[in-house]
């Protein structure tokens, strides 16, 4: 087979039988409400009200009955409900699993981001905090101005530095 012919590997041969062609995400979308549906107190209640119909006109409308007492047709609608249900559900669920994954794998890259991010931030932080502790702080500055104005004044007389001759006070 060649590179380009277009074929996947990954997808079955066709028989020969001509099969339709079917939207796979509408039948997805169709299917993700029939197993919305199925799984509501308003289905529940309904199918409820036609069973309790059906059994009571069967028992009850002499002329009316349909299906005779073990109920087989009865039976055999409830089995192809569920024939139908059951595709329908794990088609949903598959259809939920996949949009699952897809927003798994789209926080975990977000997740990875924002890591970077932080680690980038975290370490300015620290090369901040680094530089302010190299820089004077405004208490450093008014400490050593204090003590070299002190220096100054602290036996010095007329502005001379400390150590050179005292000239007395008249």
């Amino acid at each position: 087979m060649a590179e380009g012919s277009g074929r996947r590997l990954d997808q079955p041969r066709g028989k020969g039988l001509a099969t339709p062609r079917i939207d796979a995400d509408a039948f997805g979308r169709f299917s993700e409400g029939i197993a919305r549906f199925l799984g509501t107190g308003r289905f529940l209640f309904f199918q409820t009200l036609i069973v309790i119909a059906w059994i009571t006109l069967n028992l009850v409308a002499v002329n009316l009955r349909w299906d005779m007492y073990p109920f087989i047709l009865l039976n055999l609608v409830f089995s192809t409900q569920a024939a139908y249900a059951a595709p329908l559900i794990l088609l949903a669920q598959n259809r939920q699993a996949d949009r699952d994954r897809v927003q798994a794998e789209e926080d975990r890259s977000r997740a990875v981001s924002e890591r970077a991010e932080t680690e980038y931030l975290a370490r300015e932080l620290a090369s901040l905090r680094a530089s302010i502790g190299e820089l004077a702080t405004r208490d450093f500055i008014r400490s050593e101005m204090a003590r070299l104005a002190g220096d100054e004044h602290d036996g010095t007389d007329d502005g001379r530095r400390r150590g050179g001759p005292r000239q007395p006070r008249n």
